[in-house]
């Protein structure tokens, strides 16, 4: 995985999409933090501090594949509560933390807040990533807009956003991606866990409604980096 080898300077922040779902690589200055692993082989995480996993479909959360990526690594993983549940024999008890809608946790000097999800799934959480350097990164899984991103934008609004603009996410469309970049107000936006087709029906739909927003269409495998 070519990201490996980028440092990021400070008030930077890499990106790597790895599968077709919400599979993404954050990398900050200091930090390495790996989202919803699953259909990728784990040997390409070679450095990780932190596994952050949304809910328990088999696209977001990869038990082996969590196992094997802590074994080797020493991870903090934190999952919604269902998949904290399935990894209590994967993971150390010291290092599996259970994430629910309003909890905070720390890796390093970067804050992460569990947020609310709008997904068929049993208790689903969404993470807002606020780098050691002040950058804010929405991970919204494969959510549905829902009524409180609309407060996010009010108050935090994200620097990036990861939108899910269609297929297989439940009711997932370019224009439901439309509308959380609408309610989130970020400078930019990337769609995922979708089509291409989907993604460039999601860009157009941005460059119309909200021009003042970038959009990014990231490819599979390769490294993106903000700003």
């Amino acid at each position: 995985m070519s990201i490996e080898n980028i440092i990021p300077k400070k008030g930077e922040v890499w990106f790597l999409w790895f599968n077709r779902c919400s599979g993404i690589v954050l990398k900050t200055p200091s930090r390495t933090l790996v989202f919803d692993p699953a259909e990728v082989n784990p040997t390409i995480f070679r450095k990780v501090d932190a596994i952050l996993i949304t809910h328990e479909h088999y696209d977001h959360l990869d038990v082996p594949l969590v196992r094997s990526v802590h074994g080797r690594t020493g991870c903090q993983v934190i999952a919604d509560q269902t998949s904290v549940r399935k990894l209590r024999d994967a993971v150390s008890s010291d290092k599996l933390h259970a994430a629910s809608v309003g909890s905070d946790f720390k890796i390093g000097e970067a804050h992460i807040a569990a947020l609310g999800f709008k997904h068929p799934a049993t208790a689903p959480v969404s993470f807002l990533v606020t780098t050691e350097d002040g950058i804010r990164i929405y991970h919204t899984g494969d959510s549905l807009p829902f009524p409180e991103m609309k407060r996010l934008g009010e108050q935090t609004p994200p620097d990036v956003v990861f939108c899910t603009v269609g297929p297989p996410a439940p009711g997932a469309s370019p224009q439901t991606g439309l509308e959380i970049v609408e309610m989130v107000h970020p400078k930019m936006a990337f769609p995922y866990h979708a089509p291409i087709s989907e993604a460039r029906k999601f860009a157009d739909l941005m460059s119309r409604k909200t021009p003042k927003v970038r959009c990014a269409i990231i490819e599979q495998g390769k490294p993106f980096k903000y700003p």
